[in-house]
């Protein structure tokens, strides 16, 4: 595959870049990138950042934080950490398989005697821990399929920034995740650097050396930049508010944790939000408005689930999952 270089390890203008990218690379074949960002926590589009971050610890710490356009979790990037990206020709995310798409990665791994799996909804695991989280987006015909690879992060940060907790706990924290996720350096072969994991991922992805680069125009670079400023650098896109809802449901199903607020006046849908950790592969808020001006009832709501069923909009939850977040 050919690949793209980012401008850098600032946070903002890196998840600006992928998304820049998805919407404007247009190229015929897959394309990979490596990356990486400062220390930052990166929001999922559909995540309430002030119930995901420790605000004061992010703050004293001046950790970036940043919401991505693709669903799933908030997750913590510092320089152990490298990132992949890959902008992939498909014609409907409909036929998307999360596996599959990180099949490039893991043979990477391999070839580096890493024994690395595919498991669950978005994981990639080494001897059962979770090294790896992905997410996906869908748009104007192409896929973006990126993710964490932890090399060699620092958990007690990562803990600290993404719990907002008393200190009695964060001990405890850091040590339950530390049981749960792995570090490639420690199944790498020994002696293996940072840099020379990212060489050895793009040697393999680039088939051994022999695709090039794409590299950006000035222009392509400039609209990246402002893109950055105009969006994923503010407090609207990164944190935002949410309006009052009069009604509101929870439910965590195997595609993912979800919530909807519902605001509705004479039994009819004046607004409604869905928030959460599911990975949708277009944003939901395509068809928001064809729940507005809906009588609230599940007989009315179902069909418009249903009809948009293809366009994976709230990734592998099914309709009937969706369907009972209103029977409550």
């Amino acid at each position: 595959m050919r690949y793209v270089t980012y401008m850098g390890t600032d946070a903002y203008t890196n998840i600006a870049t992928d998304t820049w990218l998805l919407n404007n690379l247009n190229a015929k074949e897959p394309v990979f990138a490596l990356w990486q960002n400062n220390n930052a926590i990166i929001v999922g589009q559909n995540q309430n950042t002030f119930g995901e971050v420790n605000q004061d610890f992010v703050d004293e710490h001046q950790i970036e934080v940043v919401r991505r356009v693709t669903g799933g979790g908030a997750v913590y990037h510092d320089l152990g950490n490298l990132n992949f990206t890959l902008f992939v020709p498909i014609e409907s995310a409909a036929n998307v398989d999360f596996k599959k798409f990180s099949e490039p990665v893991l043979r990477a791994l391999h070839t580096l005697g890493i024994d690395a799996e595919a498991s669950g909804r978005n994981d990639l695991l080494v001897n059962g821990k979770k090294i790896s989280g992905v997410a996906q987006r869908y748009a104007k015909g192409y896929l973006m399929h990126h993710g964490t690879l932890l090399f060699d992060s620092n958990v007690d940060t990562m803990v600290r920034s993404l719990n907002v907790a008393d200190e009695k706990f964060i001990s405890k924290a850091a040590k339950s995740v530390r049981s749960r996720v792995g570090m490639i350096k420690d199944a790498a072969p020994k002696g293996l650097t940072l840099q020379d994991f990212w060489d050895a991922v793009q040697y393999e992805l680039t088939d051994h050396g022999k695709d090039q680069e794409i590299v950006l125009t000035p222009q392509q670079k400039q609209e990246i930049i402002q893109l950055t400023a105009d969006k994923f650098s503010t407090w609207d896109w990164n944190y935002g508010r949410s309006p009052e809802f009069n009604f509101k449901n929870h439910a965590k199903y195997d595609g993912g944790i979800i919530d909807v607020q519902v605001q509705a006046e004479g039994g009819t849908i004046r607004d409604i939000n869905f928030t959460g950790d599911f990975l949708g592969l277009r944003d939901w808020r395509e068809i928001k408005d064809q729940f507005i001006g809906l009588p609230f009832e599940t007989v009315e709501i179902k069909p418009v689930f249903e009809r948009n069923h293809e366009g994976r909009y709230f990734g592998n939850i099914t309709d009937d999952e969706l369907i009972k977040l209103f029977e409550a």
